[in-house]
């Protein structure tokens, strides 16, 4: 069951579900700016179109090209030329959240946090074991 929201767009009340994040009037004029893009793309001359040749020729927001991508209404294995920004550097991708490079950063940041874990318990253990007992003089 959907939840009362305030339509991010124009303030309005509307019932929220997984479907649809904005109200009745502003998601009619999200399908009108769809069927324009696509439309445009459609087309096999404007199939290698880059987003903002899109943006230009459709006068759709880019932010709401983006969103029609990121929700899978605009397939890029169709358009070779279309992408997203990746969450972290804003590098254009085609799939997932991050591009390679920011992947390969955090993989290498959390290995080196495991690595400094291990050295910090293993330093904690040599020290709780290692015992100095001393004789005192013989007599």
């Amino acid at each position: 069951m959907g939840e009362i929201a305030n339509c991010p767009k124009c303030d309005a009340l509307f019932i929220q579900n997984q479907f649809r994040t904005v109200c009745e009037k502003c998601y009619k004029e999200e399908e009108t700016a769809y069927e324009a893009v696509y439309k445009f793309l459609r087309k096999r001359e404007n199939r290698k179109a880059q987003l903002d040749e899109v943006v230009e020729a459709t006068n759709v927001p880019k932010e709401l090209i983006l969103k029609f991508i990121r929700l899978g209404r605009i397939q890029l294995i169709n358009f070779p030329n279309l992408g997203y920004p990746c969450e972290k550097c804003g590098k254009i991708i085609r799939e997932k959240r991050l591009c390679a490079d920011c992947k390969d950063n955090i993989h290498k940041q959390i290995h080196q946090m495991e690595q400094e874990k291990i050295i910090s318990e293993r330093n904690k253990q040599t020290t709780k074991t290692t015992t100095f007992y001393s004789q005192g003089p013989k007599k």
